[in-house]
Order: structure tokens, then sequence, then C-alpha cells
């Protein structure tokens, strides 16, 4: 099923976990069609290149499987782990930052994919979060 003329419910929900049900409730199904609205503008800013969708919505099976903490956006779909072929970690970080789009988060992960996220509700404002997380922790982008 189509989101967007670019991401589907099914790349958005994709799982390798997939003895757990992965299937979003109606609140993160509307969050993951406001996430592939959002993927869309950053798709625009990339100038069209391809995004490849490592991870987005975690049902708390999936979430628990993967040892992320239960208060990951990717719990209520409003976050995608993403790898832009062509560009780095941090060539798609600084170009989100620059832009003035309204990202809630942006973290270069471990220097293979940036996490990209929306606020968590429609009302909340994006924080405009740029972050680094490798072994050395968890800082500021700089």
């Amino acid at each position: 099923m189509n989101l967007t003329p670019n991401f589907t419910l099914e790349e958005l929900t994709h799982t390798d976990h997939r003895e757990f049900d992965n299937t979003p409730n109606d609140a993160e199904l509307a969050n993951l069609v406001r996430l592939a609205d959002f993927l869309e503008q950053v798709k625009a800013l990339l100038n069209g290149k391809p995004i490849m969708v490592n991870s987005a919505f975690r049902s708390k099976a999936v979430n628990d499987a993967v040892g992320s903490k239960d208060t990951s956006q990717h719990r209520i779909g409003c976050a995608a782990d993403i790898r832009v072929p062509g560009m780095t970690p941090d060539q798609v970080v600084k170009t989100v930052m620059a832009s003035g789009i309204g990202y809630d988060q942006v973290i270069r992960e471990f220097d293979r994919w940036t996490h990209i996220s929306v606020p968590n509700t429609v009302a909340d404002k994006p924080r405009k979060q740029a972050l680094i997380i490798d072994k050395s922790g968890t800082r500021l982008f700089s």
C-alpha cells in the first residue's frame, strides 16, 4: 500500500524479525503517513536520490528484539533509519540541518545510517536535534 508516491507501508513496517507481528495501529499508521510525507521532503532535498529504509515502525516485540528503548520514536511510527546511496550519513545530516525542513531528530548512527524523525504528534514543534551516536556514546552533531 502506497503511503506517498515513493514510500509504502510495507517498507516502513519491514522487519527481519518476522516471528513478531509488526502491524501498526490506527495512530501509528497516521504517524507513518506523516513520516512518509516527511521522507518525500527529504528525497526532494537530496535531489531525488533513492532513500533506502533500514527500519521505521517497530512494534514493542520487534523493538525489544533489536534492543531499543521503549521511548524510541520507531515505536510510534515517527522515525526511520535510512541510507542514501552515494552519500555518507554525515552528508545526509548536514544537508537536512541546512535545509530548514521541520525534522525532530537527525542522527548519524555508527557512521552507517541516518536516523531521521518527525515530532511525536502533529501539535509538537520539531526539536531540530542533531546528534551522533557511536561507540563513544551520544553527543551533539558538530
